[in-house]
């Protein structure tokens, strides 16, 4: 179906409003929705290097030559995954292939969910008509044009929804698997903790094969006093395209811990929004990236501590060799009512030879006057003094470099408590570092 509008829409944009198809069978509520945001879309057009939001990030390969959204794939469709992208410990499993929900995949290591728990499909819920996700979806906003194609576009999702005291011991792993057909993948997932709940949530995101844009947004609503861990790796094949965006609203007393391991794909991309909009709200945002080859790699963080009371705590660690260009921008906001705000933001950066290019932009945007800020920023290459050292004890140059480059990472995922998940995180670091062009 293309859309008519009543203003010019750019040339780029057009292949994807040809491709919108309506589903007859979903709701009349949902398929104006779906309408609305990709006129919302149709309005902004592709972000381009102009917006300082998105300066460091290439995405005219998705204007020269679209990738249109498929629908679900026949059930047991094959899925390329990393030989060890598994947790390997207990955990509620679900599988998304090509932005479907698999049941074939799903639950492999998956033990009983507890009372007040409910993890499924966004499609099969919208099915059911549940108010609650309804309501979830039609507040979740069409400020930006990637979350406005993914609202118009999206085939399946997740749903996490947390009955107030609930605690969900297991971690809850999932995974994005591509099976390589060139297209694009829209998923949007909701989160909602009610209060005094917690729950920690691995996600993965993995294929291979031909190019692929995959385009996810969740949103994740923290109820008062919940806690939730949430842990993202990016592995895309060598071709593919990752954007995702993530807005959290915390409540009063609510915790998120959030880790994004960025290490495959052409051009990945992770933007996590925050919002502390009750007194007392924590936040922990720590990340890394390793990029190689031509590859580019974004992190971006925004958290807006709206009352008073409220913690932040970011470190970011990037590593680039050959040609590749990562970049952190990290912004912090207070309020002028959030008073005794205690907010500290770092980046840390090697570039390993003359090619590689890291650009780091922390902000802070402050109108309180009873606070603890600050934020830095470093870009350097290896200590010489430290590989010095190693190779007077006999230790061969390429090892050493290796010893430092994965000492330097490990800093960024000491912040997740979960020894298991961390040793899980390190594994795939290692992995990552072991193909890294030098």
């Amino acid at each position: 179906m293309s859309a008519v509008l009543d203003f010019p829409v750019k040339p780029a944009v057009r292949p994807y409003l040809d491709a919108f198809a309506e589903n007859a069978g979903e709701p009349q509520w949902l398929r104006e929705w779906r309408r609305r945001s990709l006129n919302r879309f149709a309005e902004l057009g592709f972000p381009s290097r102009r917006s300082e939001n998105w300066r460091y990030l290439d995405l005219q390969p998705l204007e020269r030559a679209p990738l249109l959204p498929r629908r679900c794939p026949p059930a047991g469709g094959a899925a390329a995954l990393p030989a060890d992208a598994s947790l390997g410990i207990p955990a509620h499993r679900l599988v998304l292939i090509d932005a479907c929900i698999s049941p074939e995949f799903s639950g492999e290591a998956e033990p009983a969910m507890p009372g007040g728990a409910r993890l499924g499909s966004l499609a099969a819920a919208l099915a059911e008509e549940r108010e609650t996700v309804r309501a979830a979806i039609a507040e979740g906003g069409l400020a930006g044009p990637l979350a406005a194609l993914a609202a118009a576009s999206f085939t399946d999702g997740f749903v996490l929804d947390l009955a107030p005291g609930t605690a969900v011991e297991q971690p809850i792993e999932i995974v994005h698997a591509a099976s390589g057909a060139p297209a694009s993948l829209h998923t949007s997932s909701l989160i909602n903790l009610g209060a005094g709940s917690r729950a920690t949530i691995v996600e993965t995101y993995a294929g291979a094969g031909a190019r692929y844009w995959r385009n996810d947004v969740v949103s994740a609503r923290l109820g008062h006093e919940a806690q939730l861990t949430r842990i993202v790796v990016v592995e895309e094949g060598e071709a593919a395209i990752h954007t995702a965006l993530f807005d959290a609203r915390l409540e009063k007393g609510a915790r998120l811990d959030g880790f994004v391991l960025l290490l495959g794909g052409s051009r990945a991309r992770q933007e996590w929004t925050v919002r502390l909009a009750g007194e007392g709200a924590q936040c922990r945002l720590d990340g890394a990236f390793v990029v190689g080859g031509a590859d580019e790699a974004n992190i971006v963080t925004a958290v807006d501590h709206a009352a008073p009371g409220g913690e932040t705590r970011e470190l970011i660690k990037g590593v680039a060799a050959g040609r590749g260009h990562g970049a952190f921008q990290g912004r912090i906001i207070v309020r002028e009512h959030a008073q005794k705000t205690d907010a500290h933001q770092l980046s840390r950066n090697l570039i390993l030879g003359r090619r590689a290019v890291i650009d780091t932009k922390p902000e802070l945007e402050i109108f309180a006057d009873d606070v603890k800020c600050s934020h830095g920023a470093s870009v350097g290459d290896l200590d010489e003094a430290a590989l010095f050292y190693l190779k007077s004890r006999g230790i061969p140059p390429d090892a050493a470099r290796h010893m430092l480059i994965e000492g330097f990472l490990r800093e960024a995922a000491g912040g997740v408590a979960d020894v298991a998940l961390r040793d899980y995180l390190l594994r795939r670091l290692a992995a990552r570092l072991g193909r890294l062009e030098e």
